[in-house]
């Protein structure tokens, strides 16, 4: 497989990103292989986990939340933060404040709002990205030891640079017939707040709808609800499961949560594909 150089090959995602699929890594790439050559389209990418680990020449890279779309931005021009960081209660606030501040002016896509943005995302309460029915951000502040801030994204500017981020419903991307999806939407559990808007049961099944036209690979993930293997099973997916890491519960229960995953559109082969490459990704 070419790789970009190695130096590329170890950019780690950039902020904590609850629900994130690093841990699904080894379980797509099979998937993935054939298909490495195309361009690979995430149209709920959040925290780019799975797009940096499989590290595609070409991406769509799209997301409802425009926050976390304009860190990327700026993370493709090379930000370099030098706002004050530290892990304090009444600094984590102002800056909520302020960037709720920023919001309401209509600057949220200013090098500000994304160094704020990502000042909140390593401080707040355990990565989680969320908001009002007002579009304010109202995590609270975490409770962690200690924080390594990262100023200086020089790195990510060269990896992006291939890769074309958007903000919009999913369902308004320019596919091309041979683009590989992956699609990682909201769990269907009652937390859906990562946009004002929320994404309820019927954006599952738009999304179902709007996948299952596309002609190419796709593959989803989500938590294994009775329904969601109903509903991609009646639009022809192929069903698998797995055990997913629990790292977020009001309840402390970090049990393993049943995570499936839905695919179609792709070729049978009799070959197998090894993982050694992806090993230092994961580590």
């Amino acid at each position: 497989m070419e790789r970009r150089s190695t130096k590329n090959y170890y950019v780690k995602p950039p902020l904590k990103w609850a629900g994130g699929k690093r841990w699904l890594l080894p379980h797509l790439l099979p998937f993935w292989a054939p298909y490495q050559d195309r361009r690979l389209v995430e149209p709920l990418c959040g925290g780019l986990a799975v797009t940096l680990g499989l590290m595609p020449k070409s991406a769509l890279l799209n997301d409802v939340n425009p926050h976390l779309i304009n860190f990327f931005h700026w993370l493709q021009k090379g930000l370099k933060i030098s706002l004050k960081m530290e892990n304090d209660k009444a600094l984590y606030y102002e800056y909520r404040d302020l960037f709720n501040a920023l919001i309401k002016t209509g600057k949220a896509n200013t090098k500000k709002a994304a160094e704020i943005f990502y000042y909140l995302n390593r401080t707040g309460y355990n990565g989680l990205c969320r908001f009002n029915q007002s579009g304010e951000f109202n995590v609270p502040f975490g409770s962690y030891q200690t924080i390594n801030y990262f100023r200086d994204y020089q790195p990510y500017k060269e990896v992006f640079a291939a890769w074309t981020f958007s903000c919009g419903e999913f369902d308004r991307l320019k596919l091309e017939p041979d683009d590989f999806i992956y699609a990682d939407p909201p769990y269907d559990v009652e937390f859906t707040s990562y946009s004002k808007d929320g994404f309820p049961w019927a954006d599952q099944v738009r999304l179902v709808k709007w996948l299952a036209k596309h002609p190419g690979p796709v593959v989803l993930s989500n938590q294994a609800t009775e329904r969601i293997v109903d509903l991609y099973t009646d639009y022809g997916f192929k069903i698998a499961y797995y055990d997913a890491p629990r790292r977020i519960s009001c309840k402390g229960d970090r049990s393993p949560a049943k995570e499936v995953l839905a695919t179609k559109g792709f070729k049978k082969t009799g070959g197998r594909f090894s993982l050694s490459f992806l090993f230092p990704v994961l580590c």
